[in-house]
């Protein structure tokens, strides 16, 4: 078993360089006096929206996780920085459909009642399980976010640049964390954490997929998603790498758990 004090000190490690290095002002650091709606499109309103409705179930997220972590000191304040944090995307992507002009108030109040209408579900059953999955969520959402910071900066858009930058540091930071859970478990049980990630990364998909209606033609539309070939060569085999394994391990590993179940 981990010492939990393990993971009290990842914690606190995680959350000094958020405090001293990444904390950023949704009113101060985003520049929302160089928005242009003369280049607003339908296109990006639907990408942005569809991200934002992604972030909007924080509180489904929020509820299973603290209820997973409540009795790990140092996994419950990950949990409540990490909700906090989340908490500025959402409001970003929100605050930028309304002050472009690009969705009103009422379309917005529509939209969100919809969004609320459907309920996430924690997609793995065990802390570890879900550490996995956190490790390859947050590192797919960094990529879709960066590719979508260039973008931006290429259309000339400083507002969304600013905010993809800061919502993607973020995600970069979360998906840092999980990987440091990772290390901790692989440490104490190498090939029950093996078996976790080899299982997740089989059955991986992002949590909107399935939940947020045309969730996948919508990415298509705004090219707002990251395709399987880059999220195995971008998130997986890099995730691997840091942990120290590799695909072979991870298939001996599965090899061996399905003929002792056999």
């Amino acid at each position: 078993m981990i010492p939990k004090e393990k993971f009290y000190r990842a914690y606190m490690d995680f959350f000094e360089t958020a405090e001293r290095k990444r904390r950023w002002n949704i009113f101060e650091d985003i520049p929302w006096d160089k928005l242009s709606p003369e280049t607003n499109t339908e296109e990006r309103a639907i990408r942005i929206e569809t991200y934002c409705a992604e972030e909007m179930y924080l509180p489904d997220y929020n509820l299973a996780g603290v209820e997973m972590t409540r009795s790990v000191f140092g996994l419950a304040w990950f949990q409540t920085c990490w909700s906090h944090e989340e908490s500025r995307h959402g409001l970003a992507f929100r605050e930028y459909l309304l002050r472009s002009g690009m969705r009103t108030e009422e379309q917005f109040s529509k939209f969100e009642a919809d969004t609320f209408s459907r309920s996430w579900k924690m997609p793995f059953k065990t802390l570890r399980q879900m550490a996995c999955y956190g490790a390859l969520q947050e590192t797919a959402t960094y990529l879709a976010y960066k590719a979508q910071k260039d973008r931006a900066e290429l259309e000339n858009d400083k507002t969304l640049e600013a905010i993809f930058f800061f919502i993607g540091r973020d995600e970069a930071a979360h998906a840092g964390f999980y990987r440091e859970m990772l290390a901790l478990e692989i440490a104490d049980d190498r090939s029950g954490t093996i078996a976790d990630l080899a299982m997740v990364i089989a059955n991986f998909s992002m949590p909107g997929d399935g939940l947020i209606p045309d969730y996948q033609e919508h990415l298509r539309i705004g090219g707002g998603g990251i395709s399987p070939r880059k999220f195995f060569t971008r998130a997986v085999l890099p995730t691997l790498k840091q942990l120290g394994t590799s695909r072979d391990e991870l298939k001996s590993v599965t090899a061996l758990a399905l003929g002792a179940a056999s």
